[in-house]
């Protein structure tokens, strides 16, 4: 079984929140009541997007380990207005903390069509804003929030929007379609 998940901002990519007693945080439990699926990867709370749910061990691995380089596309709002030189840098591959990354592929976006986030992003006058869109084939934590704010790009918005053949397109936050 292969579910495709729309998980919303500020949801854990797990079905248990065990280290929050005191103020327990949303979870894939909230949104998907099928027993034995298990995420095939992870998204940060902050990010949104496409989620992939498993109950079949050999295609969990197959889509999140990097050894496959499963192609990974984002949809990125950034704070500040790209240069070409700074897409250079992540179409070469940056230099981060835990090693240098595989190149990614990216181009500007006009702002996509997508639902609103909840909360909203802290939006400034002062400070330009732009969207890209960003493939890359590995899968470390938090990786395009890096990679991105290594060329002084920080993201503002994150979400995932497919994973191979696999996307989000039609359905809504906390949405769920099992292929």
């Amino acid at each position: 079984m292969l579910i495709l998940l729309n998980k919303p901002y500020g949801v854990l990519s797990q079905f248990t929140d065990k280290g929050n007693a005191d103020s327990p945080r949303a979870t894939l439990s909230d949104y998907v009541e099928v027993p034995r699926v298990y995420p095939a990867g992870r998204l940060d709370r902050d990010s949104e997007g496409l989620l992939l749910l498993t109950d079949d061990g050999a295609l969990q691995a197959r889509i999140a380990h990097p050894k496959f380089r499963k192609p990974k596309t984002y949809l990125v709002q950034v704070e500040g207005d790209p240069t070409d030189d700074q897409l250079a840098q992540l179409r070469r591959g940056v230099t981060l903390n835990d090693g240098p990354t595989r190149p990614a592929t990216v181009r500007r976006l006009p702002p996509p069509d997508l639902w609103p986030r909840v909360p909203p992003v802290r939006f400034r006058k002062s400070v330009p804003d732009a969207w890209l869109e960003l493939t890359i084939t590995e899968g470390r934590n938090r990786q395009v929030r890096r990679m991105t704010a290594h060329v002084g790009l920080p993201c503002l918005r994150l979400v995932r929007w497919s994973i191979g053949d696999w996307s989000v397109a039609g359905l809504a936050p906390g949405e769920w379609r099992a292929l």
